[in-house]
């Protein structure tokens, strides 16, 4: 059975990782300060986005994931000609419908399908496994990562399916932004109020930076620490600490809103790599996607893992 990978676009993975793996990305539309972008993770759009300087008044920007109409016709106009089954990670229900997008777009899909399987010379039914990876961002990439993992492994669509879902309640992904000021006006025009002005004033005044963690299609914030690099330094080390506990997953995923560079020269970086190297655990690094951005800010950090359940303290 040949089966495919189709995932968020919010879901922070290297488009190297994805050009290899054969991997589909669900594009989702953002328009900011009259100019309109397609996040499908593309690096030269990425580029485009970054070079603009639209960072400040992104706050505002209208992101528009993939509608139901929209994964219809990419299901198919292609996927269902390629593929026997196809498992499609999304981000967090709880913070976007694409989730619930693919599942309705799901019921035409698998009614719509066996003409163009015949077409394609393709024969027997087609399957759809649709999993909520429960985190956002580099938070959703161990998910896919062990997706792939199982695919490899020849593993049939119950199995992927199944062990997905039970890495999704296991991963933790954590943000560390640079701009509170920004990601408070970013929440508020979507209408949270979590981030308060008073919060964010204080914070900005004294350099003072929230660590916030996703979790099991929650978020909130789980620490605090004065300034950016110390912020970094102290979820770099506590990356460290999980890697060498041991993983579920041998993979570690990390997301920068900006050049690649500057989060590899942040204090604690090094140690991570290094760990990492010791454990047999891979790194994936990507540049944050246009969404990420657009509601993170630019320069925030984001990481991804997958491990027992534990209490982290910063």
């Amino acid at each position: 059975m040949r089966i495919g990978l189709a995932i968020d676009a919010a879901c922070d993975v290297p488009q190297a990782f994805i050009e290899a793996n054969g991997i589909t990305v669900l594009p989702i539309a953002v328009n900011v300060d009259g100019q309109r972008f397609v996040d499908d993770r593309a690096p030269a759009e990425i580029a485009r986005f970054i070079e603009r300087n639209l960072g400040g008044r992104s706050h505002s920007a209208e992101t528009e994931p993939s509608s139901v109409e929209d994964v219809q016709r990419l299901f198919l106009e292609r996927m269902v000609g390629e593929y026997d089954c196809v498992v499609c990670l999304t981000i967090m229900a709880t913070r976007s419908p694409i989730h619930d997008n693919v599942i309705k777009a799901s019921f035409a899909i698998l009614k719509n399908y066996r003409p163009i399987r015949e077409a394609a010379g393709r024969t027997g039914p087609f399957l759809m496994r649709v999993v909520d990876t429960r985190n956002i961002f580099a938070g959703s990439a161990p998910v896919v990562a062990e997706t792939v993992r199982m695919i490899r492994e020849g593993r049939s669509p119950a199995e992927v399916r199944e062990r997905a879902a039970h890495v999704a309640d296991c991963s933790y992904g954590y943000m560390l932004p640079r701009d509170l000021n920004y990601l408070r006006s970013r929440a508020r025009s979507k209408g949270d109020r979590s981030v308060s002005l008073f919060s964010s004033m204080l914070g900005t005044a004294l350099d003072i930076k929230p660590i916030l963690r996703a979790h099991r299609g929650e978020t909130g914030p789980v620490g605090k620490v004065r300034g950016f690099e110390q912020g970094a330094q102290s979820l770099f080390d506590y990356a460290a600490r999980r890697v060498q506990a041991g993983l579920l997953v041998p993979s570690l995923s990390l997301s920068y809103g900006g050049d690649l560079d500057v989060m590899r020269n942040l204090p604690g970086y090094d140690a991570l790599v290094r760990a990492c190297a010791d454990a047999g655990v891979d790194m994936l690094e990507s540049p944050m996607g246009i969404t990420g951005m657009v509601n993170a800010g630019e320069g925030a950090l984001t990481l991804g893992l997958a491990s027992e359940d534990h209490t982290a303290s910063f």
